[in-house]
């Protein structure tokens, strides 16, 4: 989700005590040579730290989610995520966002200033955590570009993979030069996950978060830390930014990445009727937490999309008001059809109202709460492939022209 990643690379946990007299500065030069030794790299210029109130941070995200998300594409993914049952239509997605951040940073990274920035008010063991994290991206950034990295704004499955390989390689090596490499990552890997979610979830704001924001604030540095815990390795640490993951499936299966490299179909559709067109993907992870979000089946939810292999949406408005389409490309016509089986079962659980209208073998069409639902089985270059479309109740359920779309492999 381009919404939280775009915008930094930081540490995030609940913070208490506050620090009196800190000596931030003979903690930075206490890490450095210790983060060296444990990531067998060198800083090449030393890194910058300063301080930050909380109010200074909550400016920072204001100007960052201005500059680096455009209005275009936060919108578009509001109505997206609205239509899909993700979030609730009375969320102001912004300002939950802002809010969410200001709560949550304890410090960050920003390439752009190549400034590492502490959070005024954090306890001593949060400063001592924080200081080792954010060197992990200061050390990062000297070797490869991470502003670049994150900058593709309708690729946010690929960017959402390439931050998890930033934030996983951060939270695995900066525990492992807090231990000075004593630390058994196999032996230690779910207590310092557990870890990391109650420091999560022990926060006001991030507690009554919907699901979808909670679950794309961890994946970085849960699944992300896991990836890297499986990837991992003297060229690991040095070159895997250079040809990361490209998906949140190779970061979900790491043997799609490091063993049998699949990378995804690139979905290319053609310009739809309607206003305020926003074009981006979800991949094989939020595809996950649709399904979940609606079937609260944890099983079914993994099953049904792990035959990913692709997908496109876009959003638009029209006269009578937002509509989208997504296409989704599947491994096998049985993913696919399991998949839309799924999202069947999916639409019934989620409307209380849903009402059937015409369908085919290949479309079945409902309506509920003033829209129109169509869920489809298409072949597109004789590739299985599933369009999910909702609209405005008597508006075209054809809004995507299938003999245009174009699949990349």
């Amino acid at each position: 989700m381009r919404v939280v990643c775009v915008v930094l690379l930081a540490v995030a946990a609940a913070c208490s005590r506050e620090r009196k007299g800190p000596a931030y500065a003979e903690q930075v030069a206490d890490a450095i040579p210790r983060l060296e030794r444990t990531m067998g790299l060198k800083f090449k210029t030393p890194p910058k730290f300063e301080m930050r109130s909380r109010d200074e941070v909550r400016q920072f995200l204001e100007e960052a989610f201005a500059t680096d998300l455009p209005e275009a594409s936060l919108r578009g993914q509001d109505r997206l995520y609205k239509r899909m049952g993700l979030l609730p239509d009375s969320l102001d997605l912004k300002k939950f966002m802002i809010d969410l951040l200001t709560e949550q940073i304890a410090g960050y990274y920003n390439p752009k200033t190549k400034v590492l920035y502490i959070v005024q008010g954090a306890s001593d063991q949060m400063v001592a955590v924080t200081v080792m994290h954010e060197l992990v991206h200061a050390l990062q950034d000297q070797y490869a570009p991470l502003d670049s990295l994150t900058r593709e704004i309708d690729r946010a499955d690929k960017v959402a993979a390439i931050k998890s390989v930033i934030e996983g390689q951060a939270f695995i090596e900066q525990l492992n030069a807090m231990s000075s490499g004593a630390m058994d990552l196999d032996e230690n890997w779910n207590t310092a996950r557990d870890a990391v979610r109650e420091g999560y979830t022990g926060s006001p704001v991030f507690g009554n978060a919907p699901f979808l924001l909670q679950e794309t604030m961890l994946f970085p540095y849960l699944t992300g830390g896991e990836f890297y815990r499986r990837a991992r390795g003297t060229n690991a640490r040095k070159f895997l930014l250079s040809d990361p993951p490209v998906s949140s499936e190779q970061v979900l299966h790491p043997a799609k990445f490091l063993i049998d490299r699949d990378d995804p179909t690139v979905v290319k559709l053609p310009p739809v009727t309607g206003a305020d067109a926003f074009s981006g993907e979800l991949g094989e992870f939020e595809t996950r937490l649709f399904l979940f979000q609606h079937l609260k089946d944890r099983d079914a939810a993994y099953r049904g999309a792990a035959g990913w292999d692709g997908d496109k949406f876009t959003t638009f408005t029209t006269g009578r008001g937002d509509g989208m389409a997504w296409l989704s490309v599947w491994d096998t016509s049985v993913d696919a059809a399991e998949f839309l089986d799924l999202v069947d079962t999916a639409l019934l659980k989620r409307f209380d109202d849903l009402k059937p209208g015409q369908s085919s073998a290949s479309r079945r069409t409902f309506t509920a709460r003033g829209r129109t639902i169509a869920v489809s089985a298409v072949e597109i270059q004789g590739r299985p492939c599933v369009m999910y479309v909702d609209v405005p109740a008597g508006s075209s359920i054809d809004v995507i022209d299938i003999k245009k779309v174009v699949l990349e492999e």
